[in-house]
């Protein structure tokens, strides 16, 4: 299987850290935002991956290639660590590049992909979102697929009062864990209940391409991914078992960064700054 990473946005709730560099490049602790998304796919057992991006976001395509010199220096100098992990980053996966040309939405990204992809089913990570588990994300949606043969999206439970900032889904059960998704809306402004929203994992079957083709500009006057997969004939979500962190707000950002700081060797440190803040 394939993966698509759509990286094409502005980043604009990131202003002014990304009116110079893209959103997907921001650090979370000590790497990229949207490596999490590639070495999820890796290890979900995909190597061929297509990254959609857009003007201004050349140094995505530099962070996976090879950097001679850089390598060079750090040979020289003995730091075979930093090395080793610079040279990792390189030899990830195979990897591609396609360009939104215009800023018309993630169903409108997800479409410049299907050349790449042909007529086989693919996964979608979303460049701006990371999830942590102990099996990876993608692999899970991977499972239901191949059980069957339907897309698949990745859920989690949301209050209500941030539904506006999800594409949410009603389902009914079909076994532990599994729903059979019969409505999804982009970002709705009125449900009164917790709801299912959309956490930015995906395995699609290759006719999304023309539901893409179908669907007129909705939420921003943009061609959601959303409306799209609504118009397939069925389709499977699962609440996936992690945390993901949608890195489109600062917050959560933020609590990636700390998180993923705890789990090195500064995480005594860490800890002890922050109960400066406690009292």
């Amino acid at each position: 299987m394939k993966a698509v990473i759509p990286a094409a946005g502005f980043g604009t709730r990131f202003l002014p850290a990304t009116k110079s560099q893209p959103k997907e490049m921001l650090p979370v602790y000590d790497k990229p935002i949207i490596q999490y998304a590639m070495e999820e796919a890796v290890a979900s057992g995909i190597d061929d991956i297509l990254i959609i991006t857009g003007r201004n976001k050349r140094s995505i395509e530099d962070h996976f290639d090879k950097s001679y010199e850089l390598e060079q220096t750090l040979q020289k100098a003995g730091k075979d660590r930093i090395l080793k992990q610079v040279r990792k980053i390189t030899d990830l996966a195979d990897v591609c590049y396609v360009r939104q040309k215009e800023q018309v939405g993630l169903g409108d990204a997800i479409l410049r992909a299907e050349r790449h992809i042909g007529d086989e089913p693919f996964a979608v990570l979303l460049g701006d979102t990371i999830a942590k588990s102990k099996t990876p994300c993608t692999r899970q949606l991977m499972e239901i697929f191949n059980k069957y043969q339907k897309s698949v999206i990745s859920l989690k439970t949301i209050p209500n009062t941030r539904q506006n900032k999800y594409g949410v889904v009603k389902a009914s059960p079909v076994e532990d864990n599994i729903y059979k998704i019969t409505q999804l809306v982009e970002k709705p402004q009125n449900e009164n209940r917790k709801c299912l929203a959309i956490v930015g994992r995906y395995v699609l079957t290759s006719d999304i391409f023309d539901k893409i083709r179908e669907t007129e500009p909705g939420l921003n006057n943009e061609i959601q991914l959303t409306d799209a997969i609504s118009k397939l004939d069925e389709v499977y979500g699962t609440v996936f078992d992690g945390k993901t962190f949608n890195i489109a707000n600062r917050f959560d950002w933020l609590k990636a960064s700390i998180e993923f700081g705890l789990e090195t060797d500064e995480r005594d440190e860490l800890i002890q700054y922050m109960k400066t803040f406690i009292g």
